[in-house]
């Protein structure tokens, strides 16, 4: 890789400053400063104009940037248009329809087991649980494989959060043999679930290879049941901490007004988003936020700090559905924006459409603060509560 050009650099002290408490702001600060920032031998994207821009620009900004395939997210124009219009086909709004009463069945299970007046773990009790639940039902997954899934989600995010990555690969392999099994189990017989139907598709007139069909089950699975869990606690603690948008959630929730309930959850993930960030390969030499990237530069877009940049929003952390839904970019933008986004709203909307409904309020606990994801992992690490 050519030397790092001129201009604006994070150094350590400024990307990590407040390691383990709201590195929201260190992203904050380091925007004002610099929307597109040379860090180490990368590019950090952190304005919404500039994020928006390369995110939507895949030609010269390449998702193909890790030696693993992952379909679609790593692959790019008509490979990537062929592939996701497979999964596309997975995630419409009748299939996530059908898929309703079940979430709602296993949301209201959960939500009536956990105690009351007393200190709950969000993200132990309710978001791990609902995650695993919810996805392995989605996906026609045997309910005794749940504690297998939830050991993996805790040695991944430790994984994560170590930086190790031989360890992080030795235990996306790990997820990958639990995929495998589940395939080997169908082959015996028809399997009539998602999962035995995805083994039976095809692309460019031939069938869908093993590697393929494992690349897409963790696209689904292996990032969505750690990303849904951290969405649970980020979107309890904000209503614990803000009665007022509880009390507002709740009137929607009673309404029975599932489009705002959901506009709602989207813009308290905004304001917290825990989906950090993606990275871009750059494919030729350019210019970004006024920065020269060269080619082959690898760029991360920062979608936490581009959903605060007040450029965009007046009051990063002010609470408005209306207003800043057109901008959102919770869910990213581009080719590339999450196919799933209708399912995991679903699926949110329904846990906590269940939560308030059993509960008149949701309070922090009093004796244990709320504690911050650290480093690379986004959202809160635990999140300790009180129904009542």
């Amino acid at each position: 890789m050519d030397e790092p050009t001129a201009g604006p650099r994070v150094e350590p002290a400024d990307a990590h400053a407040r390691t383990g408490e709201d590195r929201r702001a260190d992203h904050d600060d380091l925007r004002a400063r610099c929307p597109v920032a040379r860090d180490g031998d990368r590019w950090m994207v952190l304005g919404h104009r500039e994020v928006a821009s390369a995110a939507t620009d895949p030609a010269t900004y390449s998702s193909a940037v890790t030696a693993r395939r992952a379909i679609p997210n790593s692959l790019d124009g008509d490979e990537h248009h062929a592939y996701r219009a497979l999964v596309d086909r997975y995630l419409t709004p009748e299939r996530v329809a059908d898929l309703e009463p079940q979430a709602r069945a296993g949301a209201a299970q959960i939500v009536e087991a956990l105690p009351r007046g007393v200190t709950v773990k969000t993200i132990a009790q309710i978001g791990l649980p609902f995650a695993v639940r919810t996805q392995s039902t989605w996906l026609g997954w045997p309910s005794d494989l749940e504690p297998t899934l939830v050991a993996w989600i805790h040695e991944n995010q430790a994984a994560t959060r170590s930086g190790d990555r031989r360890r992080t690969a030795a235990v996306a392999e790990q997820f990958d043999q639990i995929v495998r099994s589940l395939l080997d189990a169908r082959r015996c017989g028809p399997a009539r679930d998602l999962t035995g139907e995805l083994m039976r598709e095809t692309i460019h007139g031939r069938a869908l290879k093993d590697d393929e069909t494992v690349s897409i089950l963790r696209n689904w699975t292996a990032g969505d049941l750690g990303s849904l869990a951290m969405s649970v606690g980020v979107i309890v603690h904000f209503l614990a901490a803000r009665p007022a948008v509880q009390s507002e959630v709740r009137e929607l929730v009673l309404a029975h007004d599932t489009r705002a309930v959901e506009a709602a959850l989207e813009e308290i993930l905004r304001i917290d988003d825990p989906f950090v960030s993606n990275r871009r390969r750059a494919t030729a030499a350019t210019r970004l936020g006024g920065e020269q990237v060269e080619a082959g530069a690898l760029v991360v877009l920062n979608w936490t700090a581009a959903n605060r940049d007040p450029r965009v929003f007046d009051d990063p952390d002010g609470y408005d559905p209306a207003a800043n839904a057109e901008a959102n970019l919770v869910f990213g933008i581009g080719p590339h924006a999450c196919p799933g986004r209708a399912l995991t709203l679903m699926e949110l909307r329904v846990l906590t459409t269940e939560l308030l409904r059993a509960t008149t309020s949701i309070d922090p606990a009093p004796d244990r603060p709320a504690v911050r994801e650290a480093q690379s992992v986004g959202g809160w690490a635990r999140v300790p509560v009180v129904l009542r």
